[in-house]
C-alpha cells in the first residue's frame, strides 16, 4: 500500500486548499519544520482594582528588576509575584495657613499653578475634593477650601480614582536611563525613578501632555499632543539633550518640535538611533542632525501608513504594523509586506474593525511578533509571525493585552500573597519567573497580570485539498515530537462539496490511526496529543486509488 508524507507546510489562508498550504494552524507557532507547542495563559499577580491594560519594567542600579501594570486610572507595581501595590499617588501633610487657605507640604510635589488635583485628607477635618493648585516652592503649594480646617496628613492624586485617562486609550511607557516615563494623553508625562521613587509623579513642569512616547538617541520624545487643550495630533516634540525634564524650546539645550503636515494623524512612534515617525498615510525617518535644526525628518513611505496605534512593535531595529491593507514591516529606508497573499484577508475578514484594543508584542526566544485583537465573534485572538522564516499562525486567547516584561524575584513567604497553598500557585515554583530579572512573554486578563506558562494549547493543524483521484485514505501517522495526535478526515469528490470531518481517532499503540475515507479530494485534520509535545511536523498516510464501476 503506497505511502504519501504530508508535510505541516506554511499557513496561507488567503489562498484555496488546492495549493498545498495548511488552512488551519491554530494554537501553535511556526517553526522551520513544522509548528510548535504554545503554553496557555497562567495568572502572575493578584486581581487589580481595575481592568489593566499596560506593562513596563526597568531594573535599578543594582540590576534588581520592577515590574508595573496600569489601567485607566491605576499604576501598580507588580511586587514578586503578588499583589499589585498602588504608584498612582502620593503623600504629604497639610495646615491651615488663612480663613480658607491649605498649605500642602509634599516634597518634590512637581505640581504647577493651575494644575487640578484631588486631595484626599486621611486626618484632621479637611473635606476630601478637587482642587486647584497654586504653586508656593518645590515641595509646598496651597489650596482654598470652603471652611476653616485642622492639619493633617493628605493623599495626592489626579482625581479620586488616580487618574483620568479616557476610554479608548492607554498608558505608554518609555524607558530614559533609570526613569520609566508614562503617558496616557490626559495628564503631563508621569515618571518613576527605578532608583528610590514611590510613586510615579508629574515629570516637570513643562512636560507635555501627549499620546505616544519613545526614546530616539538622548531625547525623550513624543507625539501626537494636546497643547493648552489644542490637539496637535502631526505634531512631535523633544526634550533638552539629556535632560528629560526640560521641553522649553532652546537652540543650545536643543529642545523642540516638528510638524508634519501630509499624513494625517500620527498613529505611533518608534525610537532607537533614528526615530520611525507612524502616521495614517505616511511613514518618516527622524534623524539627528545636531544645531541648528536639531533632527531631519525624511518621509520614507508615502501613501502607506498605519491605521492601528496598537499594532506598532518593533525589535532589533524592526517596525512590524497594520496598514490598510495588511502587515508590514519597516526597517527605517523602506517598508516590506509581510502578510500579503497569506492572511491579510483572513485578518481583515475576522478581526472588528474597531481595533483601538489592538496589541502587539515580540517574544525574542521564538522569534515572533504577535498581534491581540477583537474577532467578529467577540472572543480574542493572537495573529502571530515568525519573523526569521515568514510563516503565520493563529491562536486564540484570554488576553487583552500582550508585552514582553520581567519578573522581580521571590522569596517562598512572599508567595503567601499569591496563595497560601504551594500547590495552588498558578505558576509552578521550578519556574524561572521567581528567579527575578527573567524575561517573559505575558499581558493582562481584566484585572490581572497574566504569563504564558501554563499547559500547552490545544492546538489543531488542518491541511489543504489532497488531490490524489478517486481514492481511498485508509490509515494516517501522525509525526509529533514526543508526541502523537488525534486524526480525523473530510473527503470530497468536488470542490463545492461542504467539508464534513469524521470523528477525530487517536493514534494506536504503533502511532496508526485508522480511518478509511473515500473521495478525490482528501483534508487531513490533525490535534497533537501528550502533555509535553513539542513539534507537530506532518503525517504519513496510506492511500489507495479507487476504481469506477
Amino acid at each position: 500500500m503506497p505511502t504519501q508524507r504530508i508535510a505541516l507546510g506554511e499557513w496561507l489562508p488567503d489562498q484555496p486548499g488546492l495549493t498545498g498550504a495548511l488552512t488551519v494552524a491554530k494554537n501553535c507557532y511556526p517553526v522551520t519544520a513544522g509548528y510548535g507547542a504554545f503554553p496557555s495563559e497562567a495568572n502572575f499577580s493578584a486581581a487589580g482594582a481595575e481592568d489593566l491594560t499596560s506593562l513596563i519594567y526597568a531594573k535599578d542600579q543594582s540590576g534588581t528588576t520592577k515590574l508595573f501594570a496600569a489601567g485607566l486610572h491605576k499604576i501598580y507595581s507588580v511586587d514578586s509575584v503578588g499583589a499589585l501595590t498602588g504608584v498612582f499617588s502620593f503623600t504629604g501633610t497639610y495646615s491651615q495657613s488663612g480663613t480658607t487657605t491649605l498649605t500642602v507640604t509634599s516634597i518634590a510635589h512637581k505640581l504647577k499653578t493651575g494644575d487640578s488635583y484631588y486631595l484626599n485628607f486621611t486626618s484632621g477635618t479637611a473635606t476630601d475634593g478637587q482642587f486647584t493648585v497654586t504653586k508656593l516652592t518645590d515641595d509646598t503649594f496651597t489650596v482654598t477650601t470652603t471652611s476653616a480646617t485642622t492639619s493633617g496628613n493628605v493623599t495626592i492624586s489626579r482625581v479620586a480614582d488616580g487618574y483620568d485617562t479616557q476610554e479608548g486609550q492607554r498608558f505608554r511607557f518609555t524607558l530614559f536611563g533609570n526613569q520609566i516615563i508614562g503617558t496616557n494623553f490626559t495628564e503631563r508625562l508621569q515618571v518613576y525613578s527605578a532608583d528610590g521613587s514611590s510613586s510615579f509623579k508629574n515629570l516637570s513642569d513643562s512636560a507635555p501632555i501627549a499620546k505616544f512616547i519613545t526614546v530616539v538617541r538622548d531625547f525623550v520624545v513624543c507625539a501626537h499632543l494636546d497643547e493648552s487643550g489644542t490637539t496637535r495630533p502631526y505634531r512631535v516634540r523633544w526634550s533638552a539633550i539629556n535632560d528629560e525634564t526640560d521641553w522649553v524650546e532652546n537652540v543650545n539645550t536643543q529642545s523642540d518640535y516638528q510638524d508634519i503636515p501630509d499624513g494625517g494623524h500620527i498613529t505611533g512612534i518608534r525610537g532607537g538611533e533614528f526615530g520611525i515617525i507612524l502616521m495614517e498615510k505616511s511613514i518618516s525617518r527622524m534623524s539627528y542632525a545636531g544645531t541648528p535644526f536639531i533632527f531631519q525628518f525624511d518621509n520614507i513611505s508615502r501613501g502607506k501608513g498605519c491605521i492601528a496605534s496598537g499594532s506598532v512593535c518593533q525589535y532589533q531595529g524592526l517596525t512590524f504594523f497594520l496598514s490598510d491593507d495588511g502587515f508590514y514591516v519597516c526597517d527605517g529606508q523602506k517598508v516590506t509586506p509581510i502578510g500579503a497573499e497569506k492572511i491579510d484577508r483572513f485578518f481583515f475578514n475576522d478581526a472588528n474593525l474597531d481595533l483601538t484594543t489592538m496589541s502587539a508584542a515580540a517574544d525574542p526566544i521564538r522569534k515572533m511578533i504577535m498581534w491581540n485583537y477583537l474577532s467578529t465573534d467577540g472572543t480574542r485572538k493572537l495573529i502571530v509571525y515568525n519573523f526569521t522564516i515568514g510563516k503565520w499562525s493563529l491562536m486564540e486567547t484570554t488576553s487583552d493585552y500582550i508585552s514582553d516584561a520581567s519578573t522581580a524575584s521571590v522569596t517562598v513567604e512572599q508567595l503567601d500573597s499569591v496563595n497560601a497553598s504551594i500547590d495552588a500557585l498558578p505558576v509552578s515554583m521550578d519556574s524561572a519567573l521567581y528567579a527575578g530579572g527573567k524575561y517573559f512573554l505575558g499581558g493582562t486578563d481584566g484585572t490581572r497580570v497574566i504569563t504564558f506558562t501554563g499547559a500547552n494549547k490545544s492546538a489543531v493543524l488542518e491541511t489543504g485539498d489532497i488531490d490524489a483521484g478517486r481514492s481511498i485514505v485508509m490509515l494516517a501517522r501522525p509525526l509529533v515530537d514526543n508526541g502523537s495526535a488525534n486524526v480525523s478526515v473530510s473527503s470530497r469528490t468536488l470542490l463545492t462539496q461542504s467539508l464534513s470531518y469524521s470523528t477525530a481517532a487517536a493514534a494506536d499503540t504503533d502511532n496508526r490511526v485508522s480511518l478509511r475515507s473515500s473521495g478525490k479530494y482528501h483534508r487531513l485534520r490533525m490535534q497533537p496529543t501528550g502533555d509535553n509535545w513539542k513539534t507537530a511536523i506532518g503525517l504519513d498516510i496510506d492511500i489507495v486509488q479507487q476504481g469506477i464501476r
